[in-house]
């Protein structure tokens, strides 16, 4: 298929994260099969019992090095409002629907320049992952495995045609405070959770005042930020909370310890349950401590990629398969079309010239990282 059949198709595969990406995988073996490709699947079980496969397709030598374009297959919910977006209507110069941007646009554009390009005296490896909208899970499965060992790669996301070579990291845990229940007009006889919570709450600013001591300029905002996104707790409310549960995520810069905020964490934890008398427990369950990453400014795929957009390279606080990838050996760069403020957006949609433009940069890149030529 053509490049706006292609990423329709995809389109209408619905592969958001709660369901197989199997039949995604399936289209996009179909299409590079005949091109020549050697195609292999890893599947496991996710924590709901959803069977999740990566797959893993090369063409040319057998070897490490080469050049691996890598992008994920699953995406977020959609509202169900949403007509469209598992139709993939074409408007505008835009192709509409979930995932359009983030990033089967990515894919379609990979599948096309491999379609463009010959063997080469280096590998060619396309990468399709599962999960990456909930912790990059395929990826992490990927690099787990231990076979794939790109010298150059191109990791798919949404970064409107600029290379990003370095982003933050990401961590987060959950927060169980548990505490004794009781009549609300009788406070003595308990312990509210969510009054110990919200107390802990002044320990967490507390905390990411002293994560902005470390600075890095190449980032925006230059320091590890924190976030407490969802909480939930207690009965009613003329009842003292006996439980209250939150999450807590930050993003570490490069060179810091994931594991810092936690630590802080942990403390102020331990010294509000001692305060409480034995009346208050936490509990910290980890969700993720994915570190920040890096590839060299003056790295050849980097440098590549900035010739071939006119832009220079810039860094993100938000994570991707950046770290996994730069754990096979690669030097890695994110790159690909649409806009990340569209991502995960009733309305989503990808430019055509933009997806155009993408094929175009990344048979370039296969050309000069492969030793390919066009057909």
């Amino acid at each position: 298929m053509d490049l706006v059949p292609l990423l329709q198709a995809l389109i209408r595969i619905d592969s958001t994260s709660s369901r197989p990406n199997g039949p995604v995988l399936d289209l996009l073996e179909g299409e590079l099969k005949p091109l020549g490709f050697t195609t292999r699947r890893t599947g496991w079980l996710d924590a709901d019992g959803v069977q999740k496969q990566n797959l893993c397709c090369r063409r040319g030598p057998d070897l490490p090095g080469g050049l691996a374009l890598i992008g994920h297959t699953d995406c977020v919910p959609f509202d169900p409002a949403w007509t469209e977006a598992l139709t993939a209507p074409l408007r505008d110069g835009h192709v509409l629907g979930r995932g359009s941007a983030d990033t089967k646009g990515f894919l379609a554009a990979a599948v096309t320049a491999a379609r463009r390009t010959l063997p080469g005296a280096h590998p060619l490896t396309l990468l399709f992952t599962a999960d990456e909208e909930v912790g990059c899970l395929g990826a992490k499965q990927a690099l787990a495995e231990g076979r794939i060992h790109p010298r150059h790669a191109i990791i798919g996301e949404p970064t409107s045609l600029v290379p990003v070579r370095a982003h933050k990291g990401y961590c987060a845990v959950e927060v169980e405070v548990t505490g004794v229940e009781g009549h609300s007009a009788y406070p003595e006889v308990g312990a509210s959770a969510i009054h110990a919570v919200g107390r802990l709450f002044t320990e967490l600013e507390r905390i990411g005042g002293e994560l902005t001591a470390v600075r890095d300029t190449a980032f925006d905002p230059p320091f590890t930020t924190w976030n407490v996104g969802v909480i939930s707790g207690g009965k009613a409310r003329n009842i003292i909370a006996g439980s209250c549960t939150f999450s807590y995520e930050w993003r570490p810069l490069p060179g810091q310890e994931p594991r810092q905020a936690l630590r802080l964490l942990e403390a102020a934890c331990g010294r509000l349950t001692a305060e409480s008398g034995g009346r208050l427990a936490v509990a910290i369950s980890p969700l993720r401590t994915d570190p920040a990453a890096v590839t060299a400014p003056d790295a050849e795929i980097v440098r590549y990629l900035e010739q071939a957009c006119g832009r220079p390279s810039i860094t993100v606080p938000f994570g991707t398969e950046l770290p996994e990838v730069i754990g096979m050996g690669a030097e890695g760069v994110v790159f690909g079309a649409g806009d990340i403020r569209v991502a995960h957006r009733t309305g989503e949609r990808v430019a055509v010239a933009e997806l155009e433009s993408c094929a175009d940069i990344l048979t370039g890149a296969i050309e000069r990282f492969c030793g390919v030529a066009r057909p």
